[in-house]
């Protein structure tokens, strides 16, 4: 797990002291290791976090004479010893035991196809010396980002937005249509936007190709198949949970290929305590897990810990409780908003953060239960997809979005108003497009490829990366979300949402922990604005700077301000923290 930059010029040369500037912002994504390389058109620079291969001859940008290839690469790709293997037999001679050389003797053999022999998570620019083409790709979730900005005619890429801004020359007007997206769907900007009109991103399961004329193409080469197959046909609930068992045990242990040690963040909950139960069964020992908790808000607990302590000592795991007092959160919020590559509003986005800095102090690498959710129906707003008329668009408008398109109006200041109602179109023509059965199965879907990948996907990156922490996510495994892809959504729903993964789990894990209800715990200063938090969003406001910049109507924030309780969206989130939250970004990265 790493952090690159690089351009490619297509006049001139690149940007060298650019390039290096960017890369120098991503430092705690990767402590371990710095490295930098130009030829021609091209300046790549890279910060490495040691995982696999800990020696020099696994450093980055990785040139091979030979082949005339360069790479510079973030993520890990699990299956890289048997693609090794199989490289090996066809000829290909190896230097490393680096997962990164694996990509270019892939790349070699199979092209920009190579991607589909990857198992993992990746982002990667490659050079080819000869052709002069660049090629830079997404793994299939998306759980690793690359960004891009066109500067100088050229093209500056990124494995955070930050770093770009670093790199200077970036237009950084906002995006209107970015905007109504972000106001829309609890933050979610879905690529090629960001909230910068000279800021995109690539899409995930994307590879984009640049020649040496700076002419670019992108291709596609992944989907999921949300309808029913005729390979699972005669498939009953038994033969569905026993198929995703092992396929999750499959992901698990994919995730446990590293050269150094692996811990598991244990929330309590179904997700993270089948991660430590699978591992278990496979041999694992003393597995180091780790659970946060806050000071309870009200009714509210504020920790899990009586369900990971019971986790813990049945598979007497090495098991370590951070309890964040309230303090710690406000105080944190600053760093945590320093490391978004895009503005994130979930109230345990510094949760994360600090979690992240606890256990980056003992490990480097962990594995998370993030996806479980959109991939198997967890949520409350799944149920009423399953009868929904028509397409369905109209259920996941009503459940979904966070206001609608007529709030704008009174939300934002004219300049950046629209007549046309982007986010519903965004909806329908997604909706639209073939490889979904029904209205769940297109909510599914989207919540996979979209909404989970630009919020919650990116803020388990950006807020463990902060601290030089690798997350792992077996709920992405691609072959698993394709199983869950193809399964009848009635499985999913049944037992209150995540039917076939609690029946996968029976046996595996405790039913106390399997029949609880869903919880969703609070994050204190941020779940209900009051005291010091809510003063830090009324300085906010009052400064300089958000006064000139004229984004959001006074009327409506005064509106807020005085009742914010008043204020909540759909799905019961803050208005108010969700445009401080957008201005207190912007600040916090000088725009």
């Amino acid at each position: 797990m790493c952090g690159f930059a690089g351009e490619f010029a297509t006049r001139g040369s690149p940007d060298r002291d650019a390039v290096e500037r960017m890369a120098a912002t991503m430092n705690d994504r990767g402590p371990d290791g710095a490295g930098a390389w130009a030829q021609g058109q091209v300046a790549l620079a890279h910060r490495r976090l040691k995982v696999i291969d800990l020696s020099s001859a696994g450093g980055q940008p990785m040139v091979d004479a030979e082949l005339g290839l360069t790479i510079v690469f973030n993520g890990c790709i699990y299956n890289h010893r048997e693609l090794r293997r199989e490289l090996e037999r066809e000829g290909y001679r190896f230097s490393s035991t680096s997962d990164t050389e694996v990509i270019l003797k892939a790349h070699s053999h199979w092209g920009s196809r190579c991607v589909e022999q990857f198992v993992g998570m990746f982002a990667f620019a490659l050079y080819e010396h000869d052709s002069g083409r660049l090629f830079l790709a997404r793994d299939r979730l998306g759980i690793k980002p690359i960004y891009l900005a066109g500067v100088n005619g050229g093209l500056r890429f990124a494995s955070t937005l930050p770093a770009l801004l670093a790199g200077g020359g970036v237009d950084t007007e906002l995006d209107e249509v970015a905007l109504h997206h972000y106001l829309t769907w609890h933050a979610a900007v879905p690529a090629p936007r960001t909230i910068l009109k000279g800021v995109h991103k690539l899409a995930p399961a994307t590879v984009m190709t640049v020649a040496a004329d700076g002419r670019r193409t992108t291709e596609r080469y992944w989907r999921a198949d949300y309808t029913r197959q005729s390979k699972y046909a005669g498939w009953d609930g038994e033969d569905w949970a026993q198929a995703v068992l092992a396929a999750l045990r499959t992901a698990v242990e994919r995730r446990m290929v590293s050269d150094v040690p692996v811990g598991v963040l244990l929330s309590g909950g179904l997700d993270s305590s089948l991660i430590v139960g699978l591992l278990a069964q496979s041999g694992q020992r003393g597995l180091a897990t780790f659970s946060v908790g806050f000071d309870g808000v009200g009714e509210h607990d504020g920790d899990e810990f009586e369900f990971s302590d019971a986790i813990a000592k049945q598979f007497e795991t090495d098991h370590r409780q951070i309890h964040i007092p309230e303090d710690r959160l406000l105080d944190a919020l600053d760093g945590a908003i320093a490391a978004m590559s895009e503005p994130m509003v979930s109230h345990d986005t510094v949760a994360f953060y600090l979690l992240a800095e606890e256990v980056s102090r003992s490990h480097k690498v962990v594995q998370s239960g993030q996806g479980a959710d959109e991939v198997f129906a967890g949520y409350f707003w799944y149920p009423p997809l399953a009868d929904a008329d028509g397409t369905g668009a109209d259920a996941y408008e009503a459940a979904f979005f966070d206001r609608p398109h007529a709030e704008m109006a009174e939300t934002l200041q004219p300049r950046y108003l629209l007549s046309e109602d982007p986010s519903r179109a965004f909806l329908d023509h997604h909706f639209g497009q073939p490889g979904a059965d029904g209205p769940l199965d297109r909510a599914l879907r989207l919540d996979t490829e979209v909404m989970l990948v630009e919020h919650p996907v990116m803020r388990v990156d950006n807020m463990t990366m902060a601290w030089g922490l690798e997350a792992r996510t077996p709920f992405l495994d691609h072959e698993l979300v394709e199983l869950a892809a193809a399964c009848p959504p009635e499985l999913k729903l049944a037992d209150g949402g995540k039917g076939v993964l609690k029946a996968a789990s029976r046996g595996v894990v405790p039913d106390l922990v399997i029949d609880r209800p869903k919880a969703y715990f609070p994050v204190p200063a941020f779940y209900k604005l009051e005291g010091a938090t809510l003063e830090l969003v009324r300085e906010t406001f009052d400064g300089s700077a958000v006064r000139d910049r004229g984004l959001f109507s006074p009327e409506h924030v005064r509106a807020l301000l005085a009742a914010p309780d008043d204020h909540l969206t759909t799905l019961g989130g803050s208005k108010l923290w969700h445009i401080a939250l957008l201005e207190l970004w912007l600040g916090r990265h000088g725009l």
